[in-house]
């Protein structure tokens, strides 16, 4: 959410972000919705005050009682309309989407997204490479039929070496971003200046109140959440969604900034738009494993911690080994509270092309200011920004590992750098 002076004092800058972003809001309404509010809650404060001082004093004269009777009733009118105006005001406010940064390329979707650099070159075969899921059917390490029998289209059994390597996955990123030596060595490659603060690991919870991801700004499209409306929850589709609202409502003390986490969790997604799509493996499924980072750092170092987010997702890709591409995402294909988008793709050779992996956002202070969070500092208390990304989506990687380390013989070779968490496994061979 933005502030309403902003909005009241730079109207036009508004319009055109909601323009850029290809946003559904007025503006022009907004501004004559809050005018109402503003005056409807002047007019209340009035007559309180009036009310406050004919109520002094002693007993009342028959015409003094009739104006306080008529005073209430005047009062009760104007707190039943304002009730009905900041329902409007809400509903409009929660429409208008963040800024986008200065650097953020401006375009209507995918195909204008903006490739900042390419590291690594597409890995090359000397025979037609699988696809995951063929890899995943002859290996027997993904199993879709049973698990379309057990739970429907769009799941998947991850069994034997495959399930070692989603431990390995959490074990191997978890090592580097808990250590303050590795993080300074990722911060001095990437030439940040930030602090080489570890994250702290979490498992959050997956369920979330409809208000909570309301403030996150993530409850839409509902379409896409799971819902259970006997216990009025919604599935979470990151743990993004409840590690950005563990400290709604909290003034966070200054020197415990950046406050950095690691959450590890399942997600969930319906997939309601894609139809059709990516049918066949664990690229597009309802229920994915992710490693999320989460961030709550001064306004003036928030763009610094995205790029750090970054740089740990490109040292983590590096170490696995999997070529890639860095994209700063355009106006019309961001999210509505995200003020930067960089995403990064993995090159896929079983599909011939680069599937994005990664994502890095940076909200400012948009989530904060509706999630309530503040820092505490020169002796008042200002919004935090907020910067989330993932660290491993694990089916993801998982699929790039199987397609670039695939062998002529139909064999998958385990990255080194996961070799240690896979119990002597370095290589996902055929069953005999």
């Amino acid at each position: 959410m933005l502030d309403i002076k902003f909005i009241r004092e730079n109207p036009e800058i508004i319009k055109e972000a909601a323009r850029k972003k290809g946003a559904s809001v007025d503006v022009d309404v907004l501004l004559a919705v809050d005018e109402r509010r503003r005056h409807v809650l002047q007019e209340l404060e009035e007559k309180r005050a009036k009310q406050n001082a004919l109520s002094k004093g002693g007993p009342k004269a028959p015409t003094e009682l009739e104006g306080l009777k008529k005073l209430k009733g005047e009062i009760k009118v104007l707190e039943e309309e304002i009730k009905l105006v900041e329902v409007e005001f809400k509903t409009l406010m929660l429409k208008i989407p963040n800024i986008p940064s200065e650097d953020t390329p401006v375009g209507q979707g995918e195909s204008e997204n903006k490739v900042l650099r390419e590291v690594g070159k597409p890995t090359a075969f000397d025979f037609k490479p699988k696809e995951h899921w063929e890899l995943g059917l002859d290996l027997d390490v993904i199993d879709i039929e049973r698990a379309s029998k057990v739970s429907g289209a769009r799941f998947a059994y991850l069994k034997g070496d495959l399930g070692l390597m989603q431990f390995a996955l959490i074990q191997f990123v978890l090592s580097i971003v808990t250590d303050e030596s590795v993080l300074k060595k990722i911060t001095k490659k990437a030439g940040l200046t930030v602090k080489p603060k570890p994250f702290i690991p979490v498992v959050p919870p997956v369920f979330i109140k409809p208000e909570a991801m309301q403030k996150m700004a993530r409850l839409e499209p509902k379409e896409e959440r799971y819902y259970v409306p006997s216990d009025d929850l919604y599935l979470i589709g990151s743990a993004e969604h409840t590690l950005g609202a563990m400290h709604m409502d909290e003034v966070l003390a200054e020197g415990d900034l950046p406050l950095r986490y690691i959450g590890y969790s399942t997600a969930f997604r319906r997939e309601a738009g894609s139809y059709g799509k990516d049918m066949k493996g664990i690229l597009r499924v309802h229920q994915f494993d992710k490693l999320e980072m989460e961030s709550f750092s001064l306004p003036e170092d928030s763009i610094k911690e995205q790029n750090l987010f970054v740089a740990v997702q490109e040292y983590l890709m590096q170490s696995l080994g999997i070529p890639y591409r860095v994209m700063q995402i355009c106006t019309g294909d961001m999210g509505g509270p995200d003020a930067r988008q960089i995403d990064i793709e993995s090159w896929m050779p079983g599909q011939g092309r680069y599937r994005e992996t990664h994502t890095a956002d940076l909200m400012t202070d948009f989530q904060a200011r509706r999630l309530n969070i503040k820092v505490k500092r020169g002796g008042k208390a200002e919004f935090v920004h907020m910067n989330d990304a993932t660290a491993i989506a694990i089916g993801r990687t998982i699929i790039a590992i199987m397609e670039n380390y695939q062998t002529g013989k139909g064999t998958v070779k385990i990255p080194k750098v996961l070799r240690k968490y896979m119990f002597g496994v370095k290589e996902i061979k055929p069953k005999k």
